[in-house]
């Protein structure tokens, strides 16, 4: 990696903190319909990059690659109800930026896990992700429409996925490498504030 790359990449990631905290009723707008939801994980950086990275990893490691991503969604809506029920999450930022460091990591190391496996831990991280999400949407259409926008990333990082694997297995490590950078930052900006 040339100097010039290496600078690029940390001011990419230096210029991501605020985006960490995109969520848990940071902007305080409206939040009830469909598109809002659809929207909400699409534009959350954080979200969006472990949405995405889920995707990908599942299409470069396994034969069954619907299994994590499907596991992610319904979790996510889960950990969304519970959170609109009153249930307290603790640490939901610090659980963001791990399943990025975590789900980063495996897609850097092509680590395969028995699909089973592999659904209850991207599921794990995905209740904390809801859990963002359901304190900020309100009603049934914007839940619906958050697990929609969860759904079109898992898919765009299955087809991502797909493409990388195709060209070389050092984009998909490369890709996984930037997402637990991101992760990383996240939590270490978590740690400063």
């Amino acid at each position: 990696m040339t100097r010039t790359t290496r600078t690029l990449l940390a001011a990419l990631l230096a210029s991501t903190g605020s985006l960490a905290l995109a969520h848990v009723g940071a902007d305080g707008g409206d939040h009830h319909g469909f598109l809002s939801g659809f929207l909400h994980p699409i534009t959350g950086l954080d979200h969006l990059a472990a949405m995405v990275a889920v995707g990908v990893w599942s299409a470069a490691t396994t034969r069954r690659f619907l299994v994590a991503p499907i596991a992610f969604a319904l979790t996510l809506f889960a950990g969304a109800l519970l959170a609109q029920g009153g249930v307290a999450f603790p640490a939901i930022e610090p659980m963001i930026a791990a399943s990025m460091l975590v789900v980063g990591l495996l897609l850097a190391a092509r680590a395969k896990l028995p699909e089973a496996a592999g659904a209850v831990l991207v599921g794990g991280f995905a209740l904390f992700h809801g859990a963002a999400h359901g304190q900020e949407l309100g009603g049934l259409a914007a839940l619906l429409g958050m697990v929609a926008g969860t759904a079109l990333l898992h898919v765009a990082g299955l087809g991502l996925g797909r493409v990388l694997v195709r060209h070389s297995l050092w984009w998909t490590r490369a890709a996984g490498a930037v997402v637990a950078l991101m992760g990383l930052n996240m939590g270490w900006g978590l740690l400063a504030a």
